[in-house]
């Protein structure tokens, strides 16, 4: 593990306490609680699995494999079942190998999310982070709307050593956007990262906007590799999932951005939005610098959440 990954496990630990007092310390307390396996057993983990925000439908999956698990291995004793149930979160969790197919190629990533999750941040450590990598990175400021979005981003610009297309507050974000295509072109641009404004509550506008700049982009840049990456704030829980929904109705969701897992109880949010949404969260945050965003690893996720090294 290099010092960074190193340093970011350690981060993420702390990072998730309240989600582990929130969720492995009820695990635990069934586990220690009962001497066998049977139908209440299943209940009270189911309750703490839901509790803890992991959802439904992901409760579900894990624990229709944790009993078929048992019944394989003829598991009597609750403890000797723990680690098949820490495998299957994992499982719920894979990213995939392609996720990042993005980082490789010539690439244009538009960064959606409500107001107020961190949004232009995200796209700012990312630019660093592409940048620290060897990319050569552009930023659009097409969040026209909040008066200090442009400014702030150029703060992150200035910060990562990449240039910025943007636009006067108020200006057409779809014109930033054809600016920035242009420039990206002209400029050999290896991945554009673009900043949208972020009104759910406004959905048919947002839905009107985000319809252009798709035109724009599939109009003057037909083969650039897309992604469309949400931005959630963990400490909502199951309310960033349903932003997540409501966005995946008006753009194509590649990829999730979970930013405030530190300090937030609700970590277990990751499982529920990935499982919901067939979505992989690809990049979690747990601070406010550049290597407090990183690439999300399931199994790094949950041997943090369990404490485990």
């Amino acid at each position: 593990m290099s010092e960074e990954k190193k340093g970011f496990f350690a981060r993420l630990k702390e990072g998730l306490t309240k989600t582990r007092n929130n969720i492995v310390h009820g695990i635990d307390s069934v586990f220690n609680g009962f001497s066998n396996i049977d139908e209440e057993f299943y209940e009270e983990l189911e309750e703490i699995l839901i509790m803890g925000d992991i959802g439904v439908r992901a409760t579900e999956e894990i624990l229709d494999r944790l009993k078929e698990q048992v019944k394989e291995n003829h598991i009597k004793e609750p403890a000797d079942c723990k680690e098949f149930l820490i495998q299957n979160i994992k499982e719920q969790m894979q990213v995939g190998e392609t996720a990042y197919a993005f980082e490789e190629e010539q690439s244009i990533v538009l960064v959606i999310g409500v107001n107020g999750v961190g949004k232009t941040t995200t796209v700012g450590k990312l630019a660093g982070k592409l940048k620290g990598q060897g990319r050569k990175v552009l930023i659009a400021a097409a969040d026209t709307f909040r008066a200090a979005a442009g400014e702030q981003l150029g703060e992150w610009a200035n910060r990562a050593g990449v240039d910025m297309i943007g636009g006067s507050e108020g200006s057409d974000p779809a014109s930033v956007i054809f600016d920035a295509v242009s420039a990206a072109k002209a400029r050999n641009v290896d991945v554009l990262l673009c900043d949208t404004a972020g009104r759910l509550h406004n959905k048919k506008n947002l839905m009107e906007e985000l319809r252009k700049i798709n035109r724009i982009i599939d109009r003057e840049f037909p083969d650039v590799h897309r992604e469309n990456l949400v931005v959630l704030d963990a400490t909502t829980g199951q309310n960033a999932l349903q932003q997540a929904k409501e966005f995946g109705e008006v753009a194509d969701l590649t990829g999730i951005i979970l930013t405030k897992m530190d300090g937030t109880a609700k970590g277990g949010i990751a499982v529920a939005i990935q499982s919901e949404l067939q979505v992989p969260v690809k990049y979690i945050g747990v601070g406010e610098t550049i290597e407090d965003l990183q690439k999300f690893d399931a199994d790094e996720f949950v041997d943090a959440l369990f404490d485990r090294e």
